[in-house]
This record gives structure tokens, sequence and C-alpha cells, in this order.
């Protein structure tokens, strides 16, 4: 059975009125197939397989030319040749949809479009499987557990295959294949322990001096090898929201990864009871709530545009959506009950908010939506509602 994706809707809209319509994610997030599901009378190129690389490389004018009615490129960033022949046939024969570029690199990518497809290339990204699009297929995880625990690659979800034995293997290609092809590291070794640390500060603010001691090199190394984790969709920032209030703000990003599934493979997690007990539950958690949130809005064609806020006396709100004037403001919290105390954050940030809070939102670990005098309940498995 096919798990639909929530962004198909849209990426056809688009297609009927972009002549490039480009999807970006991290490897392995489904990108080939929903596209070619999509877009079924499109002939398919893996720019990844050496000959095909190697002519368009060498002759990219004859090589598009071949594919006069459209074609899927897949990725498409290891060919840079081709990007300004794509604008020039796209100027001159703007058909919607002729062209459908996938990269994982985002980095890459993003900087080649920049160049040559600025205005006229559709830009989106598909990361693996929400929770939404898993129930809507019949696939939802039993317990808040097993969804932290596997995640949503869909190697996992779809052919059932155990992340204990796809995901290390995944780790080490991503490693010795993405990497070496964004930059010139000369030790793995260190890059591989700098992934791990990272997985150890899940939910935490990014602090770069301490991975930098930690691994033994340089801030601006880490600063960098950051940068990869992030062009690579391994891991995306929360940055802190900018109205202060009157107080002294934490400046710093938060620090979370694409798949929850992936960090738990780099804690060497190996189980759902192991995970049920171990000290980073609850950041995984939040991880798992800020990152649904991250995937709806690329599901909607929108940027992340997410928040948190903390203050330096300790005050803080995991997550914070929507405009300045009538902000969502949500706590997340792992327990599998509510206790009146969870909204203390909450309460106290509406105060000091000056009026901006249109809606107070808990996520927790339970199961049983509750509409409060103090904000709407939302359980783990409804995240989309919130």
């Amino acid at each position: 059975m096919r798990i639909r994706r929530s962004i198909e809707a849209y990426l056809l809209a688009r297609a009927r009125e972009f002549p490039i319509v480009t999807l970006t994610g991290c490897r392995q997030s489904g990108k080939t197939t929903l596209l070619r599901m999509l877009f079924p009378e499109k002939p398919y190129v893996n720019l990844e397989l050496p000959d095909q690389r190697e002519f368009a490389h060498e002759d990219p004018k004859a090589f598009l030319e071949q594919h006069a009615q459209g074609v899927i490129l897949d990725e498409v960033q290891r060919v840079p040749e081709l990007f300004s022949w794509i604008q020039a046939l796209s100027d001159k024969d703007p058909l919607p949809g002729k062209f459908l570029l996938s990269g994982s690199q985002n980095f890459l990518l993003m900087d080649r479009l920049s160049q040559s497809l600025a205005g006229r290339s559709l830009v989106t990204h598909l990361l693996p499987f929400s929770l939404q699009e898993l129930r809507e297929a019949g696939r939802m995880p039993t317990t808040v557990d097993e969804a932290i625990f596997r995640g949503g690659y869909p190697r996992i979800q779809a052919e059932g295959i155990a992340p204990t034995d796809w995901l290390p293997s995944y780790i080490q290609s991503y490693v010795e294949r993405d990497v070496r092809q964004l930059s010139q590291i000369a030790d793995l070794e260190l890059f591989q322990r700098m992934l791990a640390l990272c997985a150890g500060r899940v939910g935490q603010l990014i602090n770069h001096s301490s991975l930098a001691g930690e691994v033994g090199v340089t801030d601006k190394t880490i600063r960098q090898w950051i940068g990869i984790l992030k062009a690579s969709h391994v891991v995306f920032e929360l940055p802190p929201w900018h109205r202060n209030f009157g107080k002294r703000l934490t400046k710093s990003s938060k620090l979370y990864f694409c798949d929850t599934g992936l960090a738990c493979s780099l804690l060497r997690i190996r189980s759902e009871q192991d995970l049920s007990g171990h000290p980073l539950r609850g950041q995984l958690f939040e991880n798992l709530a800020v990152l649904e949130h991250l995937k709806q809005r690329f599901q909607a064609g929108q940027s992340a545009d997410l928040h948190f806020w903390r203050d330096h006396s300790g005050h803080e709100v995991d997550l914070l959506l929507g405009p300045e004037h009538a902000t969502t403001a949500i706590e997340i919290k792992s327990a599998s009950t509510v206790s009146s105390s969870m909204f203390d954050g909450l309460k106290w940030f509406s105060e000091v908010a000056e009026g901006s809070v249109a809606e107070r939102v808990l996520i927790y670990g339970g199961t049983e939506p509750q509409v409060r005098t103090a904000g709407r309940v939302v359980p783990w498995n409804r995240i989309e509602a919130g």
C-alpha cells in the first residue's frame, strides 16, 4: 500500500504554473518516488549514474534536447553545467512543469538555483513521513516511543525494515558519500564523532565552542560541519524569536534532527524499551513535535518560520508560530498526563507578550485532547491539530 504524501496536491498545482519545479530534502526521503508517481509521463534520469552524469557534463545542450517534452532530473546539483541550459530552454519554451528537479544536497542545489534559475523555479522540501501521513495510511505508530524510535524514513515505514538494520548503514553511506561531496574533510571519524555529539545535544542551544573542545577541532570547523548537516537535511536549527519585551534574550539557535529515528540510532538506542528510560527522551519528544510542525509547513509549500523564546532568567516557550500580532505559543511535554503546572510558562509568556498571543497549546505524550481555560491540549498522535 502506497503512503500518500501530503505535499502531492501542492506539487501538482505548482507544476501547472512554473516551468521548473525543484524538490529538495534528505536522501531517501522519497523525492524520486514521489516525482515519478506524480509525473509518470516524464522520462527519469538519475545523475548519480556515471554514464548519465558524463553525458550531461560534456554536452548539456544535447543531453537536454533529447528531453524536449520535459524530464525528471535526480541529484541535479551533480552537474552544474545543466542549470544555465535549463534556464535558456525554459525561457524559450516556458511549458509548465517541463523540468522537475530533485536533489539531496541543499547547499549546492540552492546555490545553482540562485545563480541561474531565480524566479523561474518553484522550490520546496520533502522530509521523511509525518505522523499525519502515517495515520492516513493506517501505519500510525501505536506508542509515542515507537514513533520517536522508528522515525519516518520510507524504507523503515513502508517496507518494514528494522531501524537498527537500516539506519547505521544510512549514516555510514551519508558520511562517505554526501559529506565527501560537500566538503574536503580529512578526518571523517572526527566528523562522525561530531554527528553523534550533536545527537546528544538534541533540543539544546548550539554551543560551537563546547562541541569544538569535545571533538578536538576549531569553532570555525564546527560551524562548517553543522552547515553541512543542515545542507544535507540531517539537522535543522530553530532560531530564537527576536521580540524581547524588555528582556535579555538568548541569541543562540536550538538544534534538532530531521528524523528522530536517526537521532536515536546515533545515540545507540536499540529499542523502544531503551528509549522509554533514556535521559534524553524528553528532548527527543520535543524534537518530534517541532519536526511535525516543520513538515506541515513544508507540505503546504511554506517556509519554516518557526521559533522559540527564552530569556536569561530561564523563562522559555518551546515553539512559536504565526504572525507577531497573533502568535501561537506551544509548550511541549513528554509526560502522558497533564498537570496545571505545565501551563506556567505559557501563562507567563502571555502576560509579557502584551496581547500578541492568540492561542496557547500544550503538546503532551498522552492520547486524549482537552480544552482547558489555560490552553488547548494536543496529544502526540494529533500534533497537526496544533
